[in-house]
């Protein structure tokens, strides 16, 4: 035995380190081939960042995509040792017959049998090396794919022309300079010979930069605008920037003396100027247009949707229109569900993404979606309410009204239709004076288009429900049924007699009354007990309790109410009977009169009958001040006032004095200006470049007039000619218009006076 166990040392000490091998080889390969992709992307990603600095945030974005996927790809690979490609190997190659895992335990250990396999296993392997290398595989061919196209889109960035991809560079546009006239500039003094402007619209935009045609212009709320400006030669001063109540210094360009730059950042409408070396610029606009909520259009369903129960399928199709001026990115349908009835009603939210159809584009985009209502949980007598929600490139959002849809109640229409049969009743709502009143008025309202049996059988339906309503008070009053027709209507009257019966004789069959009767006319304190055949056995008892008994057969003592209560509601059923009465003979005009005075009525029985209990708890001492309420004491209630008459203030004072010059300058022409009239000038082209903003076509050339007359006057010098009369018409537009007054009344006539005179005589 010791030869065969010797042998198995020596295979085994010989296969283990091929182990080890094939797990390093592996290990090596597996990087490789997560690193050739990874190494050609970021190769790519370096390129357009050096072609393309505008886009270097995305591009650190994408910088960060790719590192990260190179991590999850090799972080398995540290678990991977000797017994995971033992394994491996087990599964490769069935020569191996599940073994190879042998390999790594020690001979001693093992039994008889399991040396034997190890060597069997080491054997094989050794001969499985000769013929596969390496033993575990690794596929390449992914990572040479995906490593080609992105060399092959390195290649494009790098012999494509770099200003395809690369920012513009500034343009030069006009800018007019005029010398200031309060300082000489000598003729060597620094020029500015030429001015470059470079826009970069924000990031959400998606609009690369652009250089603007001209001075004035328009961009993107929240764009960079970049000023370069170069000069004659150097100078000791740097051009200063103007733009609107900030003055900013340009810096000097690196490596270029002659040349001068700033980035402004701007947030909304400005005008901006340049000064350099005694010369100032006209004044230019740029007009700052802000980024506008999306719009949302729904086309289908309307506002309520109502789903029959039955002959209808139970889906409702939504499609809506997206507007938005510089794309969108997410767009959503919002769905609540509510189920149940009453106090069960239950809601639940649903959220559906459309933002598929987008793409981030400007424009138009339609979004649609499918609602199923049994796929949503909703079943009859349910509904829904939904609508739609978008985003924009730059975070703002909007929302859709909300709409509805229904599905109708089965055993609603059920209901419906069986009481259609029979008597058309009216829900409860219906039944209340108040909409008995809004009825009345619509009926009224109609009349015109109606025909007269119509009008008369809506006027006889509202007297019904009058009639219901009226029933339903009376109860309060112990009328627990409505008075019929004929013998059982009620008492009977002086004109009809009572029917006789067994128990009470007719008139003719009545014995006359004795005369010492006649005096006993009055209501007696104590009322006796009935006498007589028909008389209770416990007559007596009853009389006792007639006072606080509740007898529903008497209006009068069915009830408990206070008498004040009980004879307004008295009132209420007297009015409601009247307004019956009207509706009844098709004269609605008439019963609403009696209508409002029954409401009126009710709403005061309302407020008589409520109760107010005080709420028990600690009651503090009464203030000073409520000591003296209701007692007619005056002194120091009132609060002290101060009345001051004030002229009202001059609208736009400086403008009016701006106007004043003007006027005396065009009525004196050829006369010097003088330098303190320059203030008034420069305070009106404030407000001028105010409006300017808003209407840069209109009021610029205006500003440069005013502009132009400050400089004359500051110098001492003839105000221009052509500048008058622009600054004067931009300034007479800025005046609030007059505020129209009466005319004054005629002068009386002496003759029409002497007339009216002798008639009132």
């Amino acid at each position: 035995m010791s030869p065969v166990i010797v042998s198995t040392s020596a295979d085994w000490e010989t296969a283990r380190p091929l182990l080890r091998a094939a797990s390093r080889s592996y290990v090596r390969r597996r990087v490789v081939a997560v690193a050739l992709p990874t190494v050609a992307g970021l190769l790519l990603l370096g390129l357009l960042a050096a072609r393309w600095p505008g886009g270097r945030p995305a591009l650190l974005a994408g910088l960060v995509a790719v590192l990260a996927f190179a991590a999850w790809q090799l972080w398995p690979l540290r678990r991977v040792g000797p017994p995971a490609v033992a394994r491996q190997l087990d599964r490769l190659f069935p020569e191996l017959e599940d073994s190879t895992g042998l390999l790594l335990e020690d001979s001693a250990a093992l039994p008889f049998l399991g040396q034997l396999q190890q060597r069997r296993v080491a054997q094989r392997l050794a001969a499985l090396t000769g013929t596969h290398v390496p033993l575990v595989p690794v596929a390449f061919k992914n990572s040479f794919i995906i490593s080609s196209m992105l060399l092959i889109g390195s290649a494009l960035a790098w012999w494509l022309p770099a200003r395809s991809l690369a920012s513009p560079s500034p343009a030069a546009v006009a800018v007019h300079f005029s010398p200031d006239a309060a300082r000489p500039v000598p003729a060597t003094a620094p020029r500015i010979t030429k001015v470059e402007l470079l826009v970069t619209p924000p990031a959400y935009t998606r609009r690369t930069a652009f250089a603007p045609a001209a001075a004035s212009f328009q961009c993107p709320q929240g764009a960079q605008v970049r000023w370069l400006v170069h000069v004659s030669r150097p100078a000791n001063a740097a051009p200063m920037l103007e733009i609107g109540s900030q003055k900013v210094t340009l810096r000097p360009a690196a490596g270029q003396a002659t040349q001068f730059e700033a980035a402004q950042v701007l947030h909304a409408s400005a005008l901006y100027r340049l000064r350099f070396a005694g010369q100032t610029s006209d004044d230019y606009a740029i007009d700052v247009r802000p980024d506008l909520a999306p719009t949302i259009h729904l086309q289908t369903p309307k506002p309520y949707t109502l789903i029959a129960a039955r002959g209808t399928r139970p889906e409702v199709p939504v499609r809506a229109t997206l507007r938005d001026d510089y794309g969108l990115t997410r767009a959503e349908l919002v769905i609540t569900v509510a189920q149940g009835q009453g106090e069960a009603v239950k809601f639940r939210e649903v959220r559906r993404d459309l933002s598929a159809g987008l793409g981030g584009q400007p424009g138009p985009a339609t979004v649609a979606s499918l609602l199923s209502l049994p796929k949503l949980g909703l079943t009859y007598g349910d509904e829904l309410y939904f609508y739609v929600q978008a985003r924009d490139n730059h975070g703002q959002s909007a929302r859709s009204d909300a709409f509805i849809v229904q599905w109708q109640d089965t055993a609603a229409a059920a209901s419906a239709l069986d009481m259609g049969m029979g008597v058309n009743t009216a829900p409860a709502y219906f039944r209340s004076q108040r909409q008995i009143i809004i009825d009345t008025e619509k009926l009224i309202a109609e009349k015109p288009r109606l025909t007269a049996a119509e009008f008369s059988n809506r006027a006889n339906a509202l007297g019904f429900d009058q009639q219901s309503l009226r029933l339903r008070y009376g109860k309060f009053l112990g009328e627990e049924a409505e008075k019929g027709l004929g013998p059982t209507a009620g008492p009977p009257t002086a004109d009809e007699p009572a029917i006789p019966t067994a128990d009470a004789p007719t008139a003719d069959e009545k014995p006359a009354a004795h005369p010492a009767d006649d005096h006993d006319d009055h209501d007696h304190e104590h009322p006796e007990a009935p006498v007589g055949r028909n008389a209770s056995p416990t007559a007596a008892t009853d009389a006792l309790m007639d006072p606080y008994m509740h007898k529903h057969d008497d209006s009068e003592t069915a009830d408990f109410l206070e008498p004040a209560v009980k004879a307004k509601l008295h009132a209420v059923l007297d009015e409601m009977w009247a307004a019956e009465l009207h509706l009844r003979t098709g004269q609605p005009a008439a019963a609403r009169p009696y209508e409002y005075r029954a409401l009126r009525l009710l709403k005061q029985v309302q407020q008589q009958t409520r109760a107010y209990v005080k709420k028990a708890g600690f009651t503090p001492q009464p203030f000073p001040e409520a000591t003296l309420r209701l007692t007619g004491e005056l002194k120091g209630a009132a609060a002290p006032r101060r009345l001051a008459t004030t002229s009202a203030p001059a609208a736009q004072p400086t403008v009016r004095a701006a106007l004043r010059w003007l006027a005396t300058a065009q009525s004196q022409p050829g006369q010097p200006a003088r330098p303190a009239d320059a203030a008034a000038l420069e305070q009106a082209g404030s407000a001028l470049a105010q409006a300017a903003l808003q209407k840069p076509g209109l009021y610029l050339p205006a500003l440069r007039a005013l502009r132009q007359l400050a400089t004359d006057a500051r110098a001492g010098q003839v105000p221009c000619p052509t500048c008058l009369a622009p600054a004067q018409r931009a300034l007479t537009d800025l005046l609030p218009a007059p505020v129209p007054t009466a005319p004054p009344p005629p002068a009386p006539d002496r003759l029409a006076r002497r007339y009216f005179q002798e008639l009132s005589r």
